[in-house]
């Protein structure tokens, strides 16, 4: 960000802070939505201390005048703790996100039991990314659990490879050949479920793989230890058995 720009950003933020009438946050959300058709506006709300309103799209954070006639991106930094708010808030936004598990395509998932197969997981993932692979060397530590593995086509050359482990006889078992051991499917062409999981990762923001969702639906993006993986299946369970009990 050049000073020049810095400048003309500080002094529209006092302009709006200092004239500006908070106006219905009904009417700006309306407003802002002329501007994104076709897309959702996550969230809306006034931010008193910039005379602004925060708009969640997606992924993506700004900030707008009451009338949606300016938008204005980038990071607004504290100068006295020398911190991004908008670091913060996206970082609130995505640990308070949650996909409920049962929203899934839990039928088109590979579904691997371990143990009494109590807690649970899926996980959209991609045969050809190494962070993948990785993490299904940690699995390996986990016991007493249901795995969900939703296979993610994203990357290149990774649709027709879904397609061979869908289609082998065991599907399970061409999943970890080749995960854990790098040997390639043989599947014959069968009708997959390829295009629907490709369609659930994106109406749920899956921007990367692998992605893991837990009991609770909370989210955790990248690969992470077994340890990591025990503490997020336990803390999912405890907080599901405790949300069964209070119906």
């Amino acid at each position: 960000m050049t000073i020049r720009f810095k400048l003309i950003f500080s002094l529209l933020i006092f302009i709006s802070f200092s004239t500006m009438a908070w106006a219905d946050e009904a009417a700006v959300k309306k407003a802002v939505q002329e501007h994104f058709e076709g897309h959702k506006i996550d969230s809306l709300k006034k931010i008193p201390s910039l005379g602004l309103y925060e708009v969640v799209v997606g992924d993506e954070l700004f900030y707008t005048d009451d009338k949606a006639s300016y938008f204005f991106f980038g990071h607004v930094v504290d100068t006295k703790t020398r911190t991004s708010m908008t670091h913060e808030r996206l970082q609130e936004i995505k640990a308070a996100r949650r996909v409920p598990l049962d929203s899934l395509p839990l039928q088109s998932a590979i579904k691997i039991v371990k143990g009494d197969g109590k807690r649970q997981v899926a996980i959209f993932t991609d045969p050809n990314c190494p962070y993948c692979k990785q993490l299904e060397k940690e699995l390996l530590n986990i016991t007493n659990v249901t795995i969900y593995t939703l296979l993610y086509p994203v990357l290149n050359g990774s649709m027709e490879l879904s397609k061979k482990i869908w289609c082998s006889d065991n599907q399970i078992k061409a999943w970890d050949d080749f995960m854990l051991r790098g040997i390639a499917p043989t599947g014959k062409d069968c009708e997959t479920p390829l295009e629907t999981l490709v369609n659930s990762g994106r109406e749920n923001k899956v921007s990367g793989t692998p992605t893991l969702i837990f009991a609770d639906g909370s989210i955790v993006g990248g690969m992470i230890p077994a340890a990591a993986i025990e503490e997020k299946l336990n803390s999912a369970n405890d907080m599901n058995e405790k949300g069964k009990a209070k119906k």
